[in-house]
Formats: C-alpha cells, sequence, structure tokens
C-alpha cells in the first residue's frame, strides 16, 4: 500500500489537489482519508466551551486513532473511520466503514506536524497558497458550508488560524517532497504525482 500525505494551510486548494489526483485513476483504487475526521471527541464539554477549542492546534487532533487505523489499513484489514460534524464541533457517533486500497492519501492542515504520521507516509506533499487566497475560500467554504457568520470567522482567522499557520503548518513545509503551488501552473507537480500513483497501481 502507498500512503500519501496532503498538507497545507486551511483554504489552501488540498481538496482540489486531491480531486485532481483522483481525476484520471482507475476507480476504487484510490482511498482518501480526511484529517477532520480525526478531531478528538470532545463530548464531555458544553457546546460553548467546544466552540472555544483551538481547533488549528495539533493538540486538538486525534494522531494516535489515525496512525493505528493507517496501520490496520496497511495490513490489509478495513477501518470505521469517525464521522466529525463541524456544526457540533464534535464527532457525531457514526462511523464510514473504509477498506483498504492500494494507494490511500490522507489530506489535513496538521498531518505534517506528528513525527509518527509523517514516517507512515511514502510521499508528503505540501500544497502552497498565498494567504489572503487562503483567507477569501475559508470565509467562502464557512459561511456556506459550515453556518458561520463573516465577523466570527474574520475573528478566528485573525485570532487562531493566522498564528496556528505560522507556527505549526508553513514549517511542515521542510518535510516535504513535493511542493505544490495552488494555482493553474500546478500541473507539472500533480503529474508526477500521478505517474507515481499509477506506477504502484
Amino acid at each position: 500500500m502507498l500512503i500519501i500525505g496532503i498538507a497545507g494551510g486551511t483554504g489552501c486548494g488540498k481538496t482540489t489537489v486531491v480531486n485532481q489526483i483522483l481525476n484520471e485513476l482507475p476507480d476504487g483504487e484510490v482511498g482518501v482519508i480526511s484529517q477532520d475526521s480525526y478531531y478528538k471527541d470532545t463530548s464531555h464539554l458544553t457546546y460553548d466551551e467546544r466552540v472555544n477549542i483551538n481547533f488549528d492546534h495539533p493538540r486538538s487532533i486525534d494522531f494516535e486513532l489515525l496512525e493505528e487505523h493507517l496501520k490496520i489499513l496497511k495490513k490489509g484489514d478495513s477501518i470505521h473511520q469517525p464521522v466529525y460534524s463541524f456544526v457540533q464541533h464534535n464527532r457525531t457517533g457514526d462511523t464510514i466503514s473504509t477498506r483498504p486500497r492500494k494507494v490511500m492519501i490522507v489530506e489535513g492542515i496538521l498531518i505534517l506536524t506528528n513525527p509518527e504520521l509523517r514516517e507512515i507516509f511514502d510521499i508528503k506533499i505540501f500544497v502552497h497558497a498565498d494567504s489572503d487566497e487562503r483567507l477569501i475560500r475559508r470565509l467562502k467554504r464557512d459561511i456556506a458550508e459550515r453556518g458561520r457568520d463573516i465577523d466570527e470567522v474574520l475573528s478566528r482567522y485573525q485570532t487562531t488560524l493566522k498564528p496556528m499557520h505560522e507556527q505549526f503548518i508553513e514549517p511542515m513545509k521542510e518535510y516535504a517532497d513535493i511542493i505544490i503551488p495552488n494555482n493553474k501552473h500546478n500541473t507539472v507537480a500533480v503529474d508526477i504525482v500521478r505517474t507515481i500513483i499509477n506506477d504502484r497501481l
């Protein structure tokens, strides 16, 4: 099994890159796991307490469970991936059965911050995008999909997202095997990744 980690700041376009990679690959050969499914369970907290969690700090991620799940998949067994609700800021209690594939892509802003996970990844990719571009994408997404208002998103960006990006995410470029600029010129980098995956398939 080839395990690929794709990281980068919030709104950098990781999902777009993942979809570009998947677009021309055989159906069912490549699986995707999102770091967002592995936010820690916060059922013991009230909703107001959950709202104040710093979700952009590595502490918010259940890396042990993610690591354990990747090892189970690598052995050839299926896992039960948690389902996370951004509206409730908590896991829903549901799970998604995920079976092993020849290639597993793990995507998320903080996945390269964890040394044990970095060891598991065969290829580490960092998607780079301009900070203004990332903020605009984040605004659009959080308002449209996650029920946030503009003041909440901007406040979170200034107090949490930007400092966490500078402290934890941007420095992870040094661990990346490939850095993909997220603009219309990234086709060569995406083609290289696709070629590596095709060789494995």
